[in-house]
């Protein structure tokens, strides 16, 4: 039986891209080891497939990449293995490495535009340091995929290798009526924000304009490196009636609750070329929720509208336009109804898991 390992720095719980991609390996008679990292609060798994979680020293910072990438180095070295899969840039070195080491085939999975990151783009020394890896690597692979057409399009152009398109859709499921998980009390309006909680991620902006939301709640799905920053601006406008910060959920819990907001808000802001050819993972889940989607005026965004009447796009990055915008759009929801199931016939992971499944049977 094939063996293959496939390695991620996050810990493993709601990274549904990967968790999907191992189903399809699965589903392919592969025997499948998934590596990630376990931290404080990471909860318990229950995959159908092996998984190691490192518990690390570090956890953020050049320490942590280090640790991480070495203890991986180490794993891969004497694990069995016929495929390595490298989702990110973060894991690409030691996979790439030990591809060369042991002559396993390597797939690299790259989520978004990693040296475009707005956490990046910022420093850039660090930057630079990312930069020589790719380089050094990118142009040595044979087997690539990436999130939408816009990002694979600059990689095939900088490096001129085929890159082969597998958007992040949800797989189509449903949800009963009987299922429920209350977090907002009966008959409370409210708008949802779910992903990484990052800078460029326009949180602090959804933030200012429940100032001129009085009737609605914000509910924030996730944690990350500004957590701490938000919250303390919330307490600084005095909204922590409105704006209510659920950490990190898993992925069923999440679904009932995406499923009775009024809509989903996904704006990020143009820093850097991997938010501006962005195509979030949270749109297509809002879809599949049935609630319309309130998104920045950037290219990919726009384009998805363009072809799907299933929302609109921010036309100014100020509190008070941005409210006007959410009230209009949830008094005028119905609208979007027919778009949005339509969307879902449209956009379905079976379709992407096809794509997938002719790149695994082509990879060398």
């Amino acid at each position: 039986m094939n063996r293959i390992i496939i390695s991620v720095t996050n810990d493993l719980a709601t990274d549904q891209r990967v968790i999907k991609t191992c189903d399809c390996f699965n589903e392919l008679g592969y025997d499948i080891l998934l590596i990630g990292r376990k931290l404080k609060n990471s909860p318990e798994l229950k995959f159908p497939f092996k998984t190691i979680r490192f518990k690390l020293l570090f956890n953020n910072g050049f320490l942590f990449y280090a640790e991480y990438n070495l203890r991986l180095f180490v794993e891969l070295l004497f694990r069995k293995k016929t495929v390595l899969y490298a989702n990110d840039l973060d894991t690409l070195l030691p996979n790439y490495l030990i591809s060369r080491l042991s002559s396993s085939k390597l797939i690299y999975d790259s989520h978004e535009y990693f040296t475009e990151v707005p956490e990046l783009i910022t420093r850039p020394r660090v930057r630079a340091f990312w930069l020589k890896i790719e380089k050094y690597i990118f142009p040595n692979l044979k087997n690539v995929v990436t999130v939408n057409h816009k990002i694979a399009e600059i990689y095939k152009n900088k490096y001129k290798v085929p890159v082969t398109v597998i958007r992040n859709i949800p797989k189509p499921y449903a949800i009963k009526k009987t299922d429920s998980f209350s977090i907002i009390e009966k008959g409370q309006k409210f708008i949802i924000y779910q992903g990484s909680l990052n800078l460029g991620r326009g949180l602090e902006l959804m933030i200012d304009s429940m100032l001129h939301l009085k009737g609605y709640k914000l509910l924030i799905v996730g944690d990350g490196d500004i957590s701490g920053k938000l919250k303390n601006q919330v307490e600084r406008l005095h909204l922590q009636d409105q704006v209510v910060f659920l950490g990190r959920i898993l992925p069923n819990k999440l679904k009932i609750i995406t499923r009775q907001a009024e809509l989903g808000l996904s704006l990020e802001e143009d820093l850097g070329l991997n938010y501006r050819y962005c195509l979030p993972n949270k749109v297509f889940d809002y879809i599949y929720a049935g609630i319309p989607i309130l998104v920045s005026d950037l290219p990919v965004l726009k384009e998805l509208l363009g072809e799907n009447k299933i929302g609109t796009f921010l036309r100014d990055r100020s509190p008070e336009v941005l409210a006007a915008q959410i009230e209009n759009m949830v008094l005028n929801k119905h609208e979007f109804s027919n778009g949005i199931e339509k969307a879902k016939a449209k956009y379905n992971w079976n379709n992407e898991q096809k794509t997938l499944v002719n790149f695994i049977n082509e990879i060398e």
